[in-house]
C-alpha cells in the first residue's frame, strides 16, 4: 500500500490505529470523496475509483449511520485495472457533522466525516444572520468539530459596518476566529490560505450565494467549479454546488465543499445548544425553579435578563425555538427507531416461522 498517497488525504497514526495489520494485505485503505444515490468515488490518493458497498455490508447497515458519507475512510477491493471497487467496511470516524433532513421526515443526514474544522461562511451582504449562525454552531459543536466563521463580500460595505457585525457576532460567538474578507482581494484569499493546514480536513458550510463556489476555485487557483450570479430579486444564491465532494488543495489542505443549506433542523443537541447560548445557560442556574421552563415562571433569571436587556430578545427566542426543537425531533427520533425495530423482528420472525413450516 501507498502509505504516502493516502496520507496525502489526511490518514494519520489515529486511523491507522484502527486497521488491524492484517489487513493492509488484504484491502486497500481509500477515503470517500464523493457519494451518489446508490454508489460512492473513492480515492486511493493515486487515483480515483468508481465504489460501490457490498451486499454484506449492506445487510449489516442499521441506520444511516452505518452507510459511508464524504470524509469517511474505507477498506476496499478494487477490480478491472482499479477501475472499480468493493467497499468491504468503514473504519471508526473521528469526528461526523450531521443535520436532521430536509422536510418533515425526521431522520438524520450525514453531511461529512473525519472533519477537524467546519467553515461557517456568511455574506457580509443579505445573507448576514446571527440567528442562523446559532444554528450552525449548534450543529459543528454538538459533533466536537472547531468552527471558524467567514464573512464574505467585505468590500460591498463599509469598515465601520465591518467591524460592527464582527463584533455582533464575538458576542454570540465570543471565542471564535472570525476572518472578514473579499473573493476579488488577493490578499485577503492569500490569508485564508495560510490558515488552512496541510494534512487536515475542512468542511466549507453556508447558504447559496455566499461565494463558497467562488472562494474554492480561489483556493485551488483555478476556475474549476461553475459560479452562478445571486439573484437580484431575493439576494439567493443559485445552488452551484450540486454534491459533497472532497478536494486536496495546493498547500496539501484538505476541503469539502457542500451545497447550500437552506434547512438546519437538529435531532439531540441540548447540550450543544447550551454551549451555543453559553451565557444563558450560565443565567439559568440563578432561575428559582430547577425545572424552570424560562417561558412563564415567576424567579425566571433568564426572562429578567431579557426584560433588563442583558439577553436579545431574537437571541432567547431562538435558543427556545431550538430546544424545543431539539427535544421533540429527538422524541420523533426515537419513537420511528423503536418502530423500526419491532417491524425488523416481525419480519425476522416471519421469516423464521415461514423457514420452519409453521
Amino acid at each position: 500500500m501507498d502509505t504516502d498517497s493516502i496520507e496525502k488525504l489526511g490518514f494519520n497514526d489515529r486511523f491507522r490505529r484502527n486497521v488491524e495489520p492484517a489487513l493492509f494485505d488484504q484491502f486497500t485503505i481509500a477515503r470517500v470523496i464523493a457519494v451518489n444515490k446508490n454508489s460512492f468515488m473513492i480515492s486511493t490518493g493515486a487515483r480515483e475509483i468508481f465504489a460501490e458497498l457490498t451486499g454484506k455490508f449492506l445487510f449489516n447497515t442499521d441506520t444511516v449511520f452505518d452507510l459511508p458519507t464524504v470524509g469517511d475512510w474505507v477498506l476496499v477491493q478494487s477490480f478491472d485495472d482499479d477501475s472499480f471497487a468493493i467497499i468491504h467496511e468503514k473504519l471508526p470516524r473521528k469526528s461526523l457533522l450531521k443535520r436532521k433532513t430536509p422536510g418533515k421526515k425526521i431522520e438524520y443526514q450525514l453531511i461529512a466525516a473525519n472533519i477537524d474544522t467546519a467553515i461557517i461562511m456568511q455574506s457580509m451582504e443579505s445573507d448576514f444572520n446571527l440567528r442562523r449562525l446559532e444554528r450552525y454552531l449548534t450543529m459543528i459543536i454538538q459533533n466536537d468539530i472547531h468552527p471558524i466563521i467567514l464573512l464574505s463580500k467585505c468590500d460591498l460595505i463599509s469598515p465601520d459596518q465591518i467591524e460592527e457585525r464582527k463584533n455582533e457576532i464575538s458576542k454570540t460567538a465570543p471565542g471564535i476566529d472570525i476572518i472578514s474578507f473579499s473573493n476579488i482581494s488577493k490578499p485577503d484569499i492569500d490569508i485564508i490560505k495560510a490558515r488552512l493546514i496541510p494534512g487536515k480536513t475542512y468542511c466549507l458550510l453556508g447558504s447559496s450565494g455566499v461565494g463558497k463556489t467562488t472562494l474554492l476555485n480561489n483556493l485551488i487557483d483555478e476556475e474549476l467549479y461553475k459560479t452562478f450570479p445571486v439573484k437580484e430579486k431575493d439576494g439567493r444564491g443559485r445552488h452551484t454546488t450540486t454534491r459533497r465532494e472532497l478536494i486536496v488543495l495546493g498547500n496539501g489542505a484538505i476541503m469539502i465543499d457542500n451545497p447550500g443549506m437552506r434547512e438546519l433542523g437538529i435531532i439531540s443537541a441540548d447540550s450543544a445548544i447550551n454551549e451555543t447560548f453559553n451565557e444563558i445557560s450560565e443565567k439559568s442556574q440563578n432561575c428559582r425553579y430547577a425545572d424552570c421552563t424560562h417561558t412563564v415562571e415567576q424567579g425566571c433569571a433568564i426572562l429578567e435578563a431579557v426584560k433588563t436587556g442583558e439577553i436579545s430578545e431574537s437571541r432567547y427566542n431562538n435558543y427556545l425555538k431550538m430546544f424545543k426543537e431539539s427535544q421533540y425531533n429527538e422524541m420523533s427520533y426515537l419513537e420511528k427507531r423503536q418502530k423500526d425495530k419491532k417491524f425488523g423482528k416481525f419480519m425476522h420472525d416471519y421469516h423464521k416461522n415461514k423457514k420452519d413450516g409453521k
